[in-house]
């Protein structure tokens, strides 16, 4: 009786659900490559082959995950407080810019130079997601409607910026490569040496992983996810956030500013999406940063914090798995010839799924019953 009531809490709980709406989504995604003439099983022998064959493609999964993780972040922290921050791609691009320009035009030491562009760019996307929820806290205006406006807003300024002669490439919609003291891949500047390449040709596994623009943000990002859980449930600011997410009129006879409590909401959402854009510009895209086009990491974001279940940790394991099926079912196209879009439907039926908990449990009610008959 205690096991089987273990296993119904089990599948009940936020866990079970999202366990559940993955294998929905492998399952339903597996009868689409079946009904298109592909073979499932060996599609997603593929896929497995294209994350896990090669240290190499390893290290690229963790490199595609590290912007979804702290976007997912900026979007779980949002919600958790109430808000739904639909312009983590706005903050993430007006991060990315502001990271891009501190590293191109400022000359600071190697360490001081990150911290710096780092910091600029998390304060001016703080300042871009504050601006939402000032919007909100003062006139009303819905955070859905002024995030998705601030990103077309944002992706403007950025056109605009690289269109300066002495900043972005012209006409290519790229900017310079930014100084190699604000860089944050691992041996970036060491591995192109004739020393570094000589001994990397010596040690074929090391040689592979360091192919990949790998970087120090995934170690970023694991911290950043520490602190999202440090702070909504072991600080008194995150239970004021907390209370005004899960009901503001309570909140707010308890004491609590919840005017305030938005502002703050959206400053530390905004400048979690602005670190995700620094460090992918100072880890990744170091050489041409495009800001010319919406890169998507932070609609992504908004997957991620869903099947993350909005926590720290939930997001790191779901911006790996959603970094995981980007890149490995990438391979499908290359091998089998199969469409990528199966993999961004297996995503939204997880999605799907996860938003929609109601369903699951009625269809384990009904199993239920079945049995019981």
């Amino acid at each position: 009786m205690g096991t089987a009531t273990l296993k119904e809490k089990f599948l009940q709980g936020s866990l079970g659900i999202t366990l559940m709406s993955i294998l929905f989504g492998f399952l339903l995604g597996a009868i689409i490559l079946l009904v298109a003439g592909y073979n499932p099983l060996e599609a997603y022998w593929v896929i497995l082959k294209g994350i896990f064959s090669r240290p190499k493609y390893v290290s690229y999964v963790i490199i595609y995950s590290t912007p979804l993780i702290i976007t997912g972040l900026s979007v779980a922290f949002a919600l958790r407080t109430g808000l739904f921050n639909i312009g983590a791609e706005g903050q993430y691009i007006m991060g990315a810019m502001v990271a891009a320009a501190v590293g191109y035009y400022l000359k600071l030491p190697m360490v001081l130079h990150v911290i710096v562009a780092v910091g600029l760019a998390v304060m001016v996307a703080a300042l871009w997601g504050g601006i939402a929820g000032y919007l909100k806290a003062r006139f009303g205006v819905n955070e859905v409607i002024s995030t998705i406006m601030l990103n077309w807003t944002a992706l403007y300024v950025s056109n605009f910026a690289i269109t300066i002669e002495s900043f972005g490439r012209q006409g290519t919609g790229k900017t310079y490569a930014i100084q190699g003291t604000a860089q944050i891949d691992i041996l970036g500047q060491w591995k192109r040496t004739p020393e570094g390449i000589a001994f990397l040709r010596e040690h074929p596994m090391l040689w592979d992983i360091l192919k990949s623009p790998v970087n120090l943000g995934f170690i970023f990002a694991l911290i950043l996810a520490a602190m999202v859980w440090y702070v909504l449930n072991r600080t008194t600011l995150g239970y004021e956030l907390r209370a005004v997410g899960y009901n503001p009129q309570a909140a707010e006879a308890g004491g609590i500013n919840v005017k305030r409590s938005m502002v703050v909401s959206m400053l530390i959402a905004g400048g979690l999406a602005g670190a995700a854009g620094a460090f992918q510009v100072l880890g990744v895209s170091h050489r041409i940063a495009t800001l010319a086009i919406m890169e998507g990491y932070g609609f992504d974001g908004i997957a991620v914090s869903l099947i993350g279940n909005n926590s720290g940790p939930g997001c790191v394991f779901a911006g790996l798995l959603f970094g995981s099926l980007k890149y490995g079912g990438s391979k499908i196209q290359d091998v089998m010839g199969a469409p990528t879009e199966v993999i961004n439907i297996m995503i939204g039926i997880i999605i799907f799924f996860v938003a929609m908990p109601k369903l699951i449990r009625m269809i384990l009610a009904y199993k239920k019953r079945r049995g019981n008959n």
